[in-house]
């Protein structure tokens, strides 16, 4: 088994709890999760050109994460899909695409499908609504995303802006979905920053993604860079020969 370093950021376009846009500190505390796959979210201005908030040449010098290029998205001054923004280390990218996720809001998803330390794995990162019931069209979508490809490991993170744990909550279409790919799910308090009471922040393995240690990333500097902590977890691949069924 490889065992990688994997999360999700909500950056809230290097917008801290101090009020200061500061991107070289928000690129500080990716750097502080010292993490093989990353997840952000927010990485764009939200009106006029959309530009995006991070410096890729100080992002990759500082970080060693090299962003995920989503061809569609060329030509643009933002760097992510609705503010989704993939990262990677030392990984090959088979396949990547930028989807439309149903809802109310402008809301999107990137799909990636990659090769890290030759074993293949598919990587979903997102951004859901704010609305309760674009959350569940959302689940719907993203469930059939895991569902579909070639039975690789999957890996599904983001900031899923649900709190609740029951019956209530908007995730279950995609938890009932997961359970036919033998998904490992747990939620930690990630919001906010200064006093982490809600579960908003997400990661979720599923078919032989087996994930562990799952924590939020509370340093000083994560506390002020970003209403939202990062949260990290290990993650386990199976054997290169055994992970594709």
């Amino acid at each position: 088994m490889t065992e990688l370093i994997v999360s999700s950021y909500n950056i809230h376009k290097a917008v801290g709890t101090d009020m200061r846009r500061d991107p070289e500190r928000t690129v500080q505390v990716i750097a502080e999760l010292g993490a093989d796959i990353v997840a952000l979210q927010e990485v764009d201005r939200r009106f006029g050109d959309r530009r995006g908030v991070l410096d890729p040449l100080v992002l990759r010098r500082e970080t060693g994460l090299q962003p995920v290029t989503l061809t569609d998205r060329l030509g643009t001054k933002a760097q992510g899909w609705h503010g989704n923004l993939l990262l990677l280390r030392g990984a090959e990218v088979e396949d990547a695409r930028a989807i439309t996720l149903p809802g109310l809001e402008p809301r999107g998803a990137i799909v990636a499908d990659i090769c890290l330390h030759g074993q293949p794995l598919r990587i979903i990162a997102a951004h859901l609504g704010l609305l309760h019931q674009s959350r569940l069209l959302q689940a719907r979508f993203l469930s059939k995303e895991i569902e579909g490809g070639d039975g690789r490991p999957t890996l599904v993170m983001g900031d899923f802006n649900e709190w609740r744990l029951g019956a209530g909550c908007s995730l279950m279409p995609l938890r009932r979905g997961l359970r036919a790919v033998k998904s490992s799910a747990r939620t930690i308090a990630s919001f906010p920053a200064q006093m982490p009471m809600l579960p908003l922040d997400r990661i979720i393995g599923c078919r032989q993604a087996e994930l562990s240690d799952l924590q939020v990333h509370d340093s000083a500097l994560a506390r002020k860079a970003s209403d939202h902590l990062p949260i990290r977890a290990g993650l386990r691949l199976p054997q290169a020969r055994s992970a594709v069924m």
